[in-house]
């Protein structure tokens, strides 16, 4: 390599290296990340899609974009599901009698009036559900299945939440008249988990609910015991017309070649239990933060970076499909989406779906996040609101804060600001605004996810 090109690429590093120091001081000792979600979560509350709450977020959010200098600051009207949760009682009236405390699903019907009463049937999953068959008739299916730590665990998130989006459908089709679930959560502290459901086209819709982990091995072993169990519920859930929401947007323009963009996103509803704290208040701050701190500091990227704060990700991912739809024709000019929608845990670094050299790129980048622990960087990722922009091609990336603790708070009424470390929500903002400002920056876009055409 001769001197000149030597000293080029050594100043180009020395560069580099300044701007990645002066993003993460900059989250570190100027961010307000903690006080965006504190008036989020403490003054709005939780954010249901079809809820005032979650207009009240929307507003409030935009106004904060602008407030922080931002150029442009723009929402996109999305229709939403509107779902209310009612009133909710459930108890073990035999062979001894208990209280339950139980959450509806999202989007689960509500008992007759009344409610039912009906025998317990314990199931570990769809192939002992099936080996009852007509047992489950007349009967309330309980899947008892004890969640992991680990997303991608066997046991894990990933993989058990498909019993309760598709479990209502199958205990129906099997003659059940009601279905309950055992918590998804890692934590024993005798907490509802409630999550959406999806019933299946031309199947009975049952009502639907998730009951703690302590009271589903407490009617476990009365079943094991040879008892008959026989459980009272009463579920006032109901679903009311399709309500207006909307997705809200605002840009740091690039400097040399604006019409190229990278999203970083977040989404702005949580579910009517809790404040959504850790789902997804604190992503939403990250992405905010991220924003006020690179235009504040005169960080102005190559490309631009667009902050989407999407709706309705819990209970339909309406806007997430809304975006990617409404912006198809600025797909091919889209080079990545970061999400953030893990909670506020210490930052562990990213995980990445993208062409061929795409991990090697973003690893490249994450080394200058080694100093807040940043650095690690997984050859898979992605996030629910960013995936429809998968099949044009878009590079996927999740922002991975540690999830040790996020399961046992997640979906429940704990999801609240005390469960979020303020230091640990600024070195997520470093993390955030470091990535994207760099992917923005970078010589050449990120390699592109190959899309494969069904035709």
């Amino acid at each position: 390599m001769c001197a000149a090109l030597s000293f080029a690429v050594a100043s180009e590093q020395n560069d580099t290296h300044d701007v990645a120091a002066r993003i993460v001081g900059a989250a570190l000792v100027d961010s307000r990340a903690h006080d965006k979600l504190a008036w989020l979560t403490d003054r709005i509350g939780n954010r249901l899609a079809g809820s005032e709450a979650l207009t009240r977020a929307i507003a409030w959010s935009a106004e904060q974009f602008e407030r922080d200098g931002l150029e442009r600051v723009w929402t996109d009207e999305v229709m939403v599901p509107h779902w209310v949760r009612g009133r909710e009682r459930a108890r073990v009236v035999a062979p001894v009698e208990h209280r339950l405390p139980i959450l509806a699903l999202g989007g689960s019907v509500g008992t007759p009036e009344g409610g039912i009463t009906a025998e317990v049937v314990v199931v570990d999953g769809f192939e002992s559900l099936e080996v009852l068959g007509e047992a489950a008739r007349g009967r309330i299916v309980l899947f008892n299945r004890k969640m992991e730590r680990g997303f991608t665990s066997e046991n894990g998130y990933g993989s058990l939440s498909k019993f309760r989006s598709a479990g209502p459908s199958a205990a129906a089709k099997q003659g059940a008249v009601a279905m309950l679930i055992r918590s998804l959560g890692t934590a024993d502290y005798r907490l509802p988990h409630t999550g959406a459901l999806r019933y299946e086209d031309g199947v009975e819709k049952i009502p639907s609910a998730a009951v703690t982990a302590e009271d589903a091995m407490l009617i476990a072993r009365l079943a094991e015991a040879g008892e008959t169990v026989r459980i009272e519920l009463e579920l006032g859930s109901k679903t009311l017309p399709d309500a207006r929401s909307a997705n809200v947007l605002a840009e740091l323009r690039g400097r040399e070649r604006p019409d190229e963009v990278v999203v970083i996103g977040a989404h702005l509803d949580s579910w009517d239990v809790g404040t959504g704290a850790h789902d997804d208040g604190a992503g939403c701050a990250i992405v905010m933060e991220t924003m006020r701190l690179l235009k504040k500091h005169d960080l102005i990227p190559r490309r631009t970076i667009r902050a989407v704060l999407f709706t309705n990700e819990e209970n339909g991912l309406r806007g997430g499909r809304d975006y990617a739809e409404r912006y198809a024709d600025e797909m091919p000019r889209h080079v990545a989406a970061i999400e953030s929608d893990l909670g506020g845990g210490a930052p562990i670094g990213f995980g990445v779906t993208a062409g061929e050299g795409g991990v090697e790129i973003v690893r490249e980048i994450a080394k200058h996040l080694s100093v807040i622990g940043a650095d690690q960087v997984f050859p898979r990722g992605g996030g629910a609101d960013i995936s429809r922009m998968k099949e044009y091609g878009v590079p996927q990336i999740a922002q991975l804060p540690d999830p040790a603790l996020y399961f046992d708070y997640h979906h429940t009424e704990a999801d609240t600001l005390d469960k979020i470390d303020r230091h640990d929500l600024d070195r997520n903002v470093a993390a955030m605004a470091l990535m994207a400002y760099m992917l923005a920056e970078w010589d050449e876009p990120l390699p592109r996810i190959e899309v494969v055409d069904d035709d």
